[in-house]
């Protein structure tokens, strides 16, 4: 197991995970990603976990893409070049940047997440992809893609659009403007606003991790049934859009404007 992810998994069958790079807000590399595919892969086919606990460790749980780590890769995770890594589905419906959020509900256990600190970009679409969400009140989170000029491209379309109203995914995927707790919770992306939300996290957990594991497999299978319709279409589609756009003109001025704190310069996009 990767040392950006830890899990602990208790004799209740609670996995305790943390996302584990807090000198950098548990930023996404390419470390991270593969310690998150390997947590997911890993409890997918632990027979005796009941609950996951989500967490991240230090001040926040994540601050999203690591931008320092890629060149010019966006959100692809990869090393190949900016699109070479989004297309083809490499985690059943998924790619892997999409497994590291997307992964979380094709568990078959529920998966309880604490956010603290920051929750943003792929940050935000990870603890997206929990069943339930628990986060502090003063909790920045945001859908921040668009500002280095990308889409959500980690499963953040397919996941929100079964947490909030469309109108809501619309205003902040087009500003990615910021957002605290108690916001989050009247959009639907935080289930619960707590001081503590990791030790409410693990208070939950135990509750169901006392309940009959058949049935709360089987509430799971049931529940993601009718989320899930066209997941795998708007899954590729995400990456197929964002294969678009990274490293366009207009992208890597999204970036450099950013980065110069100035105005940015776009060329008209033809119709």
């Amino acid at each position: 197991m990767s040392d950006r992810v830890s899990i602990s998994i208790g004799e209740d069958g609670i996995a305790d995970v943390r996302l584990n790079r807090p000198d950098k807000m548990n930023a996404l590399d390419n470390a991270m990603f593969d310690g998150i595919c390997e947590a997911i892969d890993r409890l997918g086919n632990e027979p005796g976990v009941r609950v996951v606990v989500l967490s991240g460790e230090g001040k926040a749980f994540c601050a999203g893409l690591d931008l320092s780590s890629f060149s010019n890769t966006g959100a692809s995770g990869g090393g190949d070049g900016p699109t070479s890594r989004l297309v083809p589905r490499t985690h059943g419906d998924a790619n892997r940047p999409q497994h590291v959020a997307w992964g979380w509900r094709t568990l078959p256990v529920p998966v309880i997440a604490a956010i603290h600190g920051v929750a943003f970009g792929g940050g935000f679409q990870i603890a997206c992809g929990a069943d339930v969400r628990f986060t502090a009140p003063d909790t920045k989170h945001a859908v921040m893609e668009m500002k280095w000029g990308l889409v959500p491209d980690m499963a953040g379309i397919a996941i929100m659009r079964t947490v909030a109203r469309d109108d809501v995914i619309r205003d902040l995927t087009y500003t990615h403007r910021v957002f605290l707790g108690d916001e989050a919770k009247e959009y639907g992306f935080a289930t619960h606003v707590t001081e503590t939300p990791f030790d409410d996290a693990m208070a939950m957990a135990k509750h169901i991790a006392r309940k009959n594991p058949d049935a709360v497999r089987a509430s799971k299978r049931l529940l993601n049934l009718a989320q899930d319709e066209r997941a795998a279409e708007i899954l590729l589609a995400e990456s197929e859009e964002q294969a678009k756009i990274i490293g366009t003109a207009n992208q890597m001025e999204s970036v450099m404007s950013e980065m110069q704190k100035r105005e940015p310069k776009f060329a008209d996009t033809a119709a």
